[in-house]
């Protein structure tokens, strides 16, 4: 067993769009995760708009054996020359928002999706262990609970485009109203 990572309890869901009081303007991070290919590894890059300040993790996530919703994570903070090191391995990337916001005293992580996934927008709530993370009830804002739905993983959702998404849904039986296309902006 890894000691190094650490355990993650969580439910993914599909939104239609970020839930009031949000907005695009709101505050969030820009993410850019850049999959190493074969590997459970990434590199993530984490910008804050605001103060311009980035963050460089090397990161292993990996589904652990209990199963939908549990993950465990290991990260290594790397400084500038370290990540330069790791940039030979960029081209495998998904760019996202991700926004935060309390409802009813939980946590929501918000991630908006840009690029070619332009129109996936999905709410991720983290819980303290199996036990808290069975007993939530889906929020209002909620389409669709895709936490067991390896479709929906960064690794998978690489190379993807929103009309694969749109098709993944199809299938789920999912009557939902996804963007059919980018806003002006």
């Amino acid at each position: 067993m890894n000691k190094t990572a650490f355990p993650e309890y969580y439910r993914l869901y599909l939104i239609e769009r970020l839930p009031e009081p949000l907005t695009p303007a709101s505050a969030h991070l820009q993410i850019f995760d850049n999959y190493i290919e074969d590997t459970r590894l990434r590199l993530r890059l984490i910008r804050e708009p605001r103060s311009k300040n980035w963050t460089r993790i090397l990161q292993q996530h990996f589904v652990a054996e209990s199963g939908a919703g549990t993950a465990k994570i290991a990260e290594i903070y790397l400084n500038d020359a370290e990540y330069a090191v790791f940039e030979q391995f960029e081209g495998r990337e998904i760019r996202k928002n991700r926004y935060f916001h309390e409802f009813d005293r939980v946590n929501f992580a918000f991630d908006v999706f840009l690029g070619e996934l332009w129109g996936l927008n999905m709410a991720r709530v983290d819980f303290q262990d199996v036990g808290e993370m069975e007993q939530f009830e889906a929020p209002t804002f909620a389409i669709f609970d895709v936490t067991s739905n390896s479709f929906f993983t960064g690794n998978n959702l690489v190379g993807k485009k929103f009309e694969d998404v749109r098709a993944e849904v199809a299938t789920l039986g999912v009557d939902t109203p996804l963007p059919s296309e980018m806003p002006d902006e």
